[in-house]
């Protein structure tokens, strides 16, 4: 049996400024928006990406503190590359770090507006062999 992971619930304090965030800077894809009279959910994807976040206003998300989570792990194929789009798009980053020789040593940090931190690694095999191929990746709406 297959247990797969595609959505994480992140807590924010300000939903319209995490999607702007998220959306305008990091660059996920606006999956959903959905208002009503008892709930705001916003669901966005990162490109290439079978995982999901969710922000908004339901009790379980609530339960959690603004900027709770810790080291949620993004994986690109170039991170230099990686980190200088998302400092062109105003996002502050730290330095890109080496801890060996090997794919996959390559790791670098940003923070959300509400300190929710995110690290990505570099693993040049995602360049080749992405885990979602491009043909299916229109369901997510790339």
């Amino acid at each position: 049996m297959d247990w797969t992971l595609e959505v994480v619930v992140l807590p924010v304090s300000d939903i319209n400024r995490s999607v702007a965030f998220y959306r305008d800077q990091v660059g996920f894809h606006l999956d959903h928006d959905t208002t009503n009279e008892h709930m705001h959910v916003v669901q966005l994807t990162p490109a290439g990406s079978g995982c999901s976040i969710v922000i908004g206003d339901l009790p379980s998300q609530d339960e959690m503190a603004p900027g709770s989570m810790r080291g949620l792990q993004l994986v690109v194929a170039d991170a230099a590359a990686a980190r200088q789009e998302l400092l062109d798009r105003g996002v502050e980053a730290s330095e890109v770090t080496s801890f060996g020789d090997m794919d996959g040593a390559k790791f670098f940090g940003f923070a959300d507006p509400d300190g929710n931190t995110w690290a990505v690694q570099e693993l040049k095999v995602r360049a080749d062999k992405p885990l979602i191929p491009v043909e299916a990746r229109g369901r997510f709406g790339e």
